[in-house]
């Protein structure tokens, strides 16, 4: 497949930052779900461990949800500990389907949150909450998870934007030279560390190293093997992990939040993209269109670009 002019993953995080400038999302109290089932594939569950951070809740994803389900929901609803279940999907399509169908059949309210309002998902839930997204190549969903977590704390992304801009200008010299990188995640957003190991397999498979860690996680020999040649980038003082001189720790701003952590990471790896071979350019048309449908049981192949709503 030919390399698609596509973005690289920095410029979309800038742009989704001065969409939602310009159209600031609708804020949501998530206090009034009441210890929810909340479940998510991939990225959207670590965006629900990401939003749901500061109240009760129990999670799945679409590999144990059958079971959870199955085994812990009926105890949960006769202690009246819970009686709904969120599904967060940008396409509502795919699992979203099938996850929806079966908390029906246990008797749970169903909610979506979505950026896709006339999807199949949509068409089931009992609750529909629709967020806006941008056009964006398959797999980057920026604009799908950035809306929902600043509709949710509130963060300002003309202020992100102004801190990734400055932060451009004062990268380490020799920041593309390294041949794998490693971030270290404050704890309390943990989960991030899990959606950029996600964005290390969608744009780089085998060819780029980029590992991330939460702090508490990274003291478990995460970094026995110290080498020069991957840079440490830390958003807290790091003073045990890397080789000492290949260590970045980023003071970031008293604002700082998910969201900006979120779009900071991403910010950085699409640096790290752009000044590499187009491993995801050369390849995601045939992902789409060739194979990768199928094997969620589909007829029709996934856009490359997704589309904004």
């Amino acid at each position: 497949m030919p390399d698609l002019k596509l973005d690289c993953l920095d410029k979309t995080v800038l742009k989704a930052l001065d969409f939602f400038t310009a159209n600031p999302p609708e804020p949501l109290n998530l206090s009034r779900f009441k210890f929810p089932l909340v479940i998510g594939s991939v990225n959207s569950y670590n965006t629900a461990k990401l939003i749901f951070a500061n109240q009760a809740a129990f999670f799945a994803n679409e590999s144990n949800l059958k079971k959870i389900i199955r085994n812990e929901v009926p105890l949960i609803m006769e202690k009246k500990m819970a009686s709904e279940i969120i599904v967060i999907s940008a396409s509502g399509e795919k699992d979203s389907v099938w996850e929806l169908k079966l908390a029906k059949k246990y008797g749970l309210k169903t909610v979506l949150f979505t950026c896709s309002p006339q999807s199949t998902a949509a068409k089931i839930a009992d609750e529909v909450f629709v967020f806006h997204k941008l056009p964006e190549p398959y797999t980057y969903n920026v604009s799908t998870y950035l809306g929902m977590i600043l509709s949710v704390f509130g963060e300002n992304p003309s202020l992100i934007k102004k801190f990734l801009v400055r932060l451009s200008a004062a990268l380490p010299k020799n920041f593309q030279n390294y041949h794998s990188y490693a971030f270290i995640i404050p704890d309390e957003h943990a989960a991030l560390s899990l959606m950029i190991r996600t964005k290390q397999d969608e744009l780089f498979g085998p060819k780029v190293s980029i590992r991330a860690f939460s702090y508490s996680e990274a003291r478990h020999a995460k970094f026995v093997i110290r080498d020069p040649k991957e840079l440490i980038i830390s958003f807290e003082k790091n003073e045990y992990f890397g080789n000492p001189k290949s260590r970045w720790e980023i003071k970031l701003p008293g604002h700082a939040g998910a969201g900006l952590l979120m779009c900071l990471s991403y910010y950085l790896i699409g640096l790290i993209q752009a000044d590499r071979p187009a491993y995801f350019k050369k390849h995601i048309a045939n992902y789409c269109l060739d194979y990768g449908y199928k094997a969620y049981g589909r007829d029709k192949p996934f856009e490359v670009i997704v589309p904004g709503n």
